[in-house]
């Protein structure tokens, strides 16, 4: 059996920045389950820290906070998604998909290409 696939990554860059990619959308998306930065990291195997960086820098890359967090107390604290990170998430899930769909074709030719896990490589030939 052959384990190739294709993955595709899209990037949004501010700078230096990663304004947005999948792990940031992942991460998005687990807030918006979780109610928690710190939930949402420990799902995705990460520490509070690493995530509250990420979710800092896509705050700072973006026009508004994609991200509001709520110190604890009687309400316990917790955070969510604004509006805008709303829209964010999903304007990039809608992207990827139209990006998978479109490209289809190409994926599974590209694959096709692919040598198989037993298959020898054959020399390169130099010219």
């Amino acid at each position: 059996m052959n384990a190739a696939y294709c993955k595709i990554q899209v990037r949004f860059m501010l700078h230096d920045d990663i304004a947005l990619g999948s792990g940031k959308v992942d991460l998005l998306a687990a807030i918006a389950q979780t109610g928690s930065i710190a939930a949402a990291g420990r799902l995705m195997g990460m520490s509070y820290r690493r995530a509250w960086l990420l979710v800092e820098t896509m705050n700072s890359c973006f026009r508004e906070p994609l991200v509001v967090s709520v110190k604890g107390g009687k309400q316990g604290g917790g955070a969510h998604l604004t509006a805008m990170g709303e829209q964010v998430l999903e304007l990039y899930r809608s992207m990827m998909l139209q990006i998978s769909q479109q490209t289809e074709q190409h994926q599974q030719q590209l694959l096709q290409l692919l040598r198989c896990e037993n298959e020898p490589t054959l020399p390169s030939q130099t010219t």
